[in-house]
């Protein structure tokens, strides 16, 4: 809806450059929180605005704080990046989740170290691509707003040196911080699994056979396998391993814990069958594979294996070990030596020279299972690897891109210290990126809340319901930093004001409780938009929103405050989200969350989205083109028989659910069903609007319902 709502009605003009004459102004920051978007502070002389008279919404006025939409997120990385995580291995940022620990950094004085962190929040958008090579063969793929930490501070991988863009940013003259280049991970294989029964067996395992003889007896022979292990997690590996290779062990207590050891538990046999397989499972092979090689590693490391004051050692008394040790290490291209330390028992190590970078090598190559030898906790950043930019690369295409945010506001992507989404000391306000909607000026209302207390004291106003959220997000990111919406909030309801909040975000959770404190004075509705439930196509199709699990937590929240909420389940995919079973899980987790009602709303393909969805949809689901051609022939509101043949599908859920319900349908006379999909009959749901009193200025019949999937920006 593009009406009065975007008109600032400021006091005094000003002008900005590269921006239109704006009446108001009283300044433009730019923060590092938010970089690359420009707050405008401007003064209001308005803060309620009118609704058109022949608008089908059923309220008059509306409030918006914020003109434009601060959801973005300027930082985002390709779904395949790999960050590391805080036992050492690495998770495809597309992967990550909420809570997830991954390895971040923190500034000691004068050098950064790594730290372990928390993944906050996750989200997904579409972006335009850029691909940095750098000198040690890491190549990353990121938006042009992304940050990367270099030996001169974060920088942006595309900037200018002077005019609009002017910002640090990447050149060939940059040298990224982190340990740079890694190796690939290795799936599992029989081979593997092979190698690293043979590194555990002959590093820490205890096999033995013989025969005996005794007088007036048959000759007998005994078979014994033993590990003993402190670290479980080796030892659940070995116990599965042998399991695949035929070989059942039993799980026991070895020896208690004490003062200077930890509790060890063992793995036993004593099977003739099982101890044969074993001793043939330790044997050199004559021609090793890599996997096998690797597996080898994995195991001799986790046997007698470490890694403290920076070095990275395996152990052993038996030189043959050691010999096999050091070319395994060699054939990957690891700078090895043997350190004999003279020692009566023989006792060696073998070392991997190289820094941090070759340990973190090593720890992808061989996967050892013991993940305390793996972390990164307290290492200063350094390393010997060559992380200098060779080329920034446009790719000229926009792909569906990710971030995190972090409790260290960065995280080691591909190796590289990087820059993550704005991060504080809470994420629960955090929002997810608009994607291609995205508006990098946001002019915000500095003086919105004294205004509006002036316009409501006035003897002409008569109290009628105000709504927020109809154009512009209220709970957008510039919310957390200028606050405004607690005011807004209590001078509504102290002036007896009925007001309703439509969003998508989950900063509203931060004023739960002055919307809690509102509702006792007066009438207020809160409504949820709701995206494509499937997780899958979430990530592909709808980036630049927040999930379908974080909204729907929101709306339980709501809920648990003791207030009301509507959902808009929207949009519904012909084909891919419309079927039967996706249908009643996503009703049936709305309704477990606690709303009051819900409204179902087809695809809406508007110009601009319309042809990045056609794209999408080509590659695919090219199955599917010819059915949306047919669907949408008319233009950006699906056929009238699909909605028709949706409703049908919907409204026995809705009922079953008890989400068929509208806001104020008795008030208006509608009878209808609610939450029935269709771009001019879908009405809000229940829990959405106030109930309140019928405005000074009804909406007329046929417009009790606002045609929410073409007019509601936010949906």
């Amino acid at each position: 809806m593009r009406w009065d709502a975007q008109r600032l009605d400021a006091e005094e003009p000003a002008t900005l450059p590269g921006m239109p004459s704006m009446r108001g102004l009283l300044r433009s920051v730019q923060v590092p929180e938010f970089p690359g978007l420009t707050f405008h502070e401007v003064r209001s002389k308005s803060a309620l605005n009118e609704v058109p008279g022949d608008s089908p919404m059923p309220f008059r006025w509306t409030i918006n704080p914020y003109r434009g939409c601060s959801h973005a997120c300027v930082y985002c990385l390709r779904g395949d990046t790999r960050v590391l995580m805080a036992d050492g291995r690495q998770k495809a940022i597309a992967d990550l989740r909420v809570g997830d620990r991954i390895v971040g950094t923190q500034k000691r004085r004068t050098y950064r170290h790594y730290v372990t962190t928390e993944v906050l929040a996750h989200w997904s958008t579409v972006k335009r691509a850029y691909r940095v090579r750098l000198a040690d063969g890491t190549e990353l793929v990121a938006s042009g707003d992304h940050r990367f930490l270099t030996g001169r501070g974060w920088k942006h991988v595309t900037g200018a040196m002077a005019g609009r863009d002017r910002r640090p940013y990447l050149t060939t003259d940059d040298e990224l911080l982190g340990f740079g280049r890694s190796a690939a991970a290795l799936d599992v294989c029989a081979d593997y699994r092979r190698g690293y029964l043979a590194g555990m067996i002959r590093g820490d395992g205890h096999l033995k056979m013989y025969r005996y003889e005794r007088a007036g007896r048959r000759h007998g022979g005994v078979h014994r396998f033993r590990l003993a292990l402190a670290d479980v997690e080796a030892l659940d590996r070995a116990q599965a391993y042998l399991a695949a290779e035929g070989v059942r062990t039993d799980r026991s207590s070895f020896s208690p814990a004490s003062v200077e050891r930890r509790a060890m538990s063992a793995i036993r046999t004593s099977t003739a069958a099982g101890v044969a397989r074993i001793s043939e499972l330790e044997e050199w092979p004559s021609a090793p594979t890599a996997a096998w090689q690797r597996g080898f590693l994995a195991g001799v490391f986790d046997a007698g294996g470490s890694r403290s004051q920076h070095v990275l050692r395996v152990t052993n008394t038996d030189p043959e070990i050691l010999s096999h040790t050091r070319e395994a290490l060699e054939w990957f291209g690891f700078d090895a030596v043997l350190e004999d330390r003279k020692r009566a028992n023989g006792l060696a190590c073998v070392r991997v020279r190289g820094g941090l970078g070759e340990h973190i090598r090593f720890i992808h190559l061989v996967d050892p299972a013991i993940r305390r030898t793996c972390s990164l906790d307290g290492t200063a950043v350094k390393s010997d690897a060559d992380l200098r930019v060779v080329e920034v690369e446009d790719l000229r295409l926009e792909m569906p891109m990710y971030d995190i945010t972090t409790g260290t506001g960065d995280f080691l992507a591909n190796g590289v210290v990087s820059h993550n989404c704005f991060a504080r000391a809470t994420h629960q306000w955090l929002e997810l990126d608009t994607g291609r909607d995205f508006d990098s000026q946001v002019v915000v209302k500095t003086n919105l809340v004294d205004v509006l207390r002036q316009e409501l004291a006035r003897p002409s106003w008569t109290r009628e319901h105000v709504a927020l959220g109809t154009n512009t997000d209220p709970y957008q990111r510039a919310e957390g930093r200028y606050r405004l919406m607690p005011g807004v909030i209590s001078v509504l309801a102290g002036s007896g004001t009925p007001f309703s909040i439509l969003t998508k975000g989950t900063l509203l959770r931060r004023d739960l409780p002055v919307l809690a404190a509102a509702a006792g004075d007066v009438p207020i509705g809160l409504g949820v938009s709701m995206a494509i439930w499937d997780d899958a196509l979430h990530a592909s199709l709808e980036p630049g929103v927040p999930s379908p699990r974080a909204r729907l937590e929101l709306v339980r929240a709501i809920a648990d405050a003791g207030l009301s909420c509507g959902v808009f389940l929207a949009p519904v995919l012909p084909g891919l989200t419309d079927r039967l079973a996706d249908l009643d899980a996503a009703l049936r987790a709305i309704a477990e969350a606690g709303a009051d009602g819900v409204t179902v709303v087809p695809l809406h393909l508007r110009p601009g989205a319309r042809e990045w969805f056609s794209a999408w949809l080509a590659r695919e689901h090219p199955q599917l083109v010819p059915r949306y051609q047919q669907l949408y022939r008319r233009g950006a509101a699906v056929a009238p028989e699909y909605r028709s043949w949706l409703a049908g599908r919907v409204a026995p859920l809705l009922a079953r659910y008890g989400l068929d319900r509208q806001a104020g349908g008795a008030a208006r006379g509608v009878d209808a069903p609610a939450g029935i999909p269709g771009d001019g009959d879908s009405r809000f749901p229940a829990g959405s609007l106030p109930a309140t009193r019928p405005s000074a200025r009804p909406a007329p019949a046929r417009h009790a319902s606002a045609p929410a999937g073409e007019q509601l920006t936010l949906l």
